[in-house]
């Protein structure tokens, strides 16, 4: 009797809270000048601050000239660099695990997010060209399926970083010609692509990434390549070339 009790309770209960209407209401609070600062709070959170700034700001590298992905049609000298680096940092990392070779590079324009000024190449210089949390991933792909890789390119004309593929065009964007570490591609090999996470789950609409049968993530985050990189080097050196060409 008891138990009948409490289920009919329950059931009562339950019906009345499906039957009841809540309304949220708030307030919007600006965050501006207006707004007093807590001098306790300053003062606990400055000497974090102060060292996270300190560490931001070592210098890893110099840098001769600007770099800027706006500097260029369909390859970059920074987009370059990024896809050039990414290949040689990781991989090693990638033969270490597989016993294989990345064949090559494809990141997006878009990923890079802030030019490299002339001069001092800092930490903060690496956050704030690749802000995201980006790790890479080595997909394998198909011979055909490069070759929608290459008519994504093509049809999106933006300069995003490649390497160890050139593509050469026509004045009228149609394909001249396309090699893989200057070989012809062949459409039922296997190639091991190295991209980021963002892409491989059809970032930037490269949906060609989910014909990938086999997918290995390196745990190597892009912007950890960056700063690896300026680690290593003095001066950072890059250019144009003739990787992605359009022939006049």
């Amino acid at each position: 009797m008891r138990r009948a009790i409490i289920t009919l309770f329950v059931l009562f209960f339950s019906i009345e809270s499906c039957e009841t209407e809540y309304v949220l209401s708030g307030n919007k609070i600006e965050i501006n000048n207006a707004i007093e600062k807590d001098n306790k709070i300053v003062d606990f959170i400055n000497p974090y601050k102060n060292n996270v700034d300190k560490q931001m700001d070592s210098v890893l590298a110099y840098s001769p000239v600007d770099y800027d992905k706006k500097n260029g049609v369909l390859n970059t000298a920074i987009g370059n660099m990024m896809a050039d680096i990414t290949l040689k940092l990781s991989n090693p990392v990638y033969r270490a695990r597989t016993n294989k070779n990345i064949d090559f590079v494809l990141l997006n324009h878009g990923g890079i997010r802030s030019m490299i000024s002339k001069g001092d190449i800092t930490f903060r210089t690496a956050y704030k060209v690749m802000p995201f949390e980006n790790s890479l991933v080595v997909c394998e792909l198909k011979g055909r399926d490069v070759y929608e890789l290459i008519n994504y390119l093509i049809l999106n004309r933006k300069a995003h970083p490649i390497s160890g593929i050139n593509i050469v065009l026509d004045k009228n964007y149609n394909l001249l010609d396309a090699k893989i570490n200057g070989k012809s591609i062949d459409e039922n090999k296997i190639y091991s692509v190295a991209t980021s996470d963002y892409l491989l789950n059809g970032g930037d609409k490269m949906t060609f990434f989910e014909k990938s049968d086999k997918n290995i993530i390196l745990d190597y985050k892009i912007r950890n390549i960056l700063i690896d990189y300026f680690k290593e080097v003095d001066t950072v050196s890059f250019k144009i070339d003739n990787r992605f060409i359009l022939k006049k």
